[in-house]
């Protein structure tokens, strides 16, 4: 009889205990993203790390560049510190998916497939497009030209996806360094990027002047916004915030001046 007792007391205890952990772990899953961020103490950031002026390594090897600074500005406001994790553009979105980022800050532009699966902040910066070829290529001297021509750009950008339209074929490449390498040794025919990208490329290569012509082929556009996995309201009022006080600071204007010599932020 005591054994039957202990026995049924015991399975009450497990039998409260387990409720217990799943009160837990339901009140953890009720926290809002923005609530866990908070509460862990940092913001989990996903970004390239090769993309110069917007993400890249310095001399010492510091993560910088226009996009790092970004993404410290709004972890000052929410009271957090910043980790970045370094990826290559196609696996970006993966890991948001996965939860591994809490948000990507890199440049990203909404499309209609972006925004069936993720909110977006406010526009940052604003971008204007333009191409590398070789100085000596006479068939290329604007956007109409490249129709049939190979560029050296990853078709899952956004950038990738306006060569498409423009009607190149593809040198499937994911670093900007490697897309302009590509060009010099005869293996693509041109390859696009944001104007800012392409001019900050020259400045660090002046013996590249003469080789390579960069041709404008867009007007600047809105074309920075941070994604957050949808069902995060609260988040993106927090980043829309931090931007919006950084802009009326003159904070945004000051690390674009840094970076790109002048102010994309206002369009």
């Amino acid at each position: 009889m005591k054994k039957r007792i202990l026995a049924v007391l015991l399975s009450l205890m497990t039998f409260a205990l387990a409720l217990s952990g799943c009160s837990g772990k339901k009140e953890a899953a009720e926290k809002t993203l923005l609530e866990q961020i908070k509460e862990r103490g940092y913001l989990a950031v996903g970004t390239e790390g090769t993309w110069s002026p917007y993400t890249y390594h310095d001399e010492n090897d510091n993560l910088v560049g226009f996009e790092v600074e970004v993404a410290k500005v709004i972890a000052d406001y929410l009271g957090v510190e910043v980790r970045y994790t370094e990826t290559v553009w196609s696996s970006i979105f993966a890991a948001l998916d996965a939860g591994q980022i809490d948000i990507i800050v890199n440049a990203v532009t909404p499309t209609e497939d972006r925004k069936e699966k993720y909110d977006f902040s406010d526009a940052y910066n604003y971008s204007q497009y333009g191409m590398l070829v070789l100085a000596n290529n006479d068939e290329i001297n604007s956007l109409e030209d490249v129709k049939g021509k190979i560029a050296s750009n990853n078709p899952t950008s956004t950038i990738g996806v306006f060569a498409e339209e423009a009607g190149c074929v593809f040198d499937d490449v994911e670093e900007a360094a490697q897309a302009i390498s590509e060009v010099l040794n005869g293996r693509a025919d041109v390859t696009f990027n944001t104007m800012a990208s392409l001019a900050d490329y020259l400045k660090q290569h002046p013996e590249q002047k003469e080789t390579l012509k960069l041709i404008a082929v867009s007007d600047p556009e809105p074309t920075e916004y941070i994604p957050v996995v949808k069902g995060n309201e609260d988040l993106v009022k927090a980043i829309n915030e931090a931007l919006a006080k950084a802009r009326e600071d003159g904070t945004l204007s000051a690390i674009s001046i840094k970076y790109f010599d002048v102010d994309t932020t206002q369009g």
